[in-house]
């Protein structure tokens, strides 16, 4: 029986397979400079943000606005999110795809609830105070700054949704691991950011 494919698809997968190519390891390092960049790119948008946040024009200031109760739930469901990423990618180390799988769906259906969520809460906020992008300089960066990450969250369910369904009969190999791998750290990335959201933009918002 030939095994001509025993490259791609060992039957003992090394330690770390997503570093185990010279392209997995080039797909790692060039994520790590993809995301200075986007680290770069947030910092100005925090930055406008803190320096806009009391222009409202007459409108809802952030303690009339913002209610934590609705953010609380985003940001559980968005760090559980990071955690399920944490166990497939332990999974993944472990050769054991199936679980890999199902982690990874599951940090998906996460990653929906939360942009669910965040949907919400833009509803709500246009319709119960006419707060919108365009209502005033707080209201552009207030919703350049979290819609902004929300765009990168619909783009990591994308991301992730074309990654399962490309892979799902192909099992775990040497070319696909380091893909699974540079989506779980950009996960890990925008659930960072939140955390920055939720601390600079909700509470710091509910404090003064």
């Amino acid at each position: 029986m030939s095994h001509d494919h025993s490259s791609l698809f060992p039957e003992v997968m090394p330690a770390a397979p997503e570093k185990a190519t010279l392209e997995g390891k080039n797909k790692f390092f060039g994520q790590w400079f993809f995301l200075g960049g986007e680290t770069v790119l947030f910092a100005s948008l925090f930055g406008t943000y803190l320096a806009l946040k009391n222009s409202t024009a007459g409108g809802p200031s952030t303690d009339e606005l913002f209610g934590l109760g609705l953010v609380f739930l985003m940001t559980m469901l968005l760090l559980t999110s990071s955690l399920t990423s944490v166990y497939a990618m332990y999974h993944m180390r472990n050769n054991d795809f199936k679980k890999m799988y199902l982690w990874l769906g599951i940090t998906g259906l996460l990653g929906i609830g939360f942009l669910a969520c965040e949907i919400y809460e833009f509803a709500h906020y246009i319709t119960e105070y006419g707060f919108s992008f365009r209502s005033s300089a707080f209201g552009s960066a207030f919703y350049a700054l979290v819609g902004f990450h929300g765009g990168h969250v619909l783009f990591g369910i994308c991301w992730l949704t074309t990654l399962l369904i490309r892979n799902a009969k192909r099992g775990l190999n040497l070319y696909n691991a380091p893909k699974f791998n540079t989506f779980s750290l950009f996960w890990h990335f925008i659930d960072v950011v939140w955390v920055f959201i939720f601390t600079v933009v909700y509470l710091m918002g509910k404090v003064g």
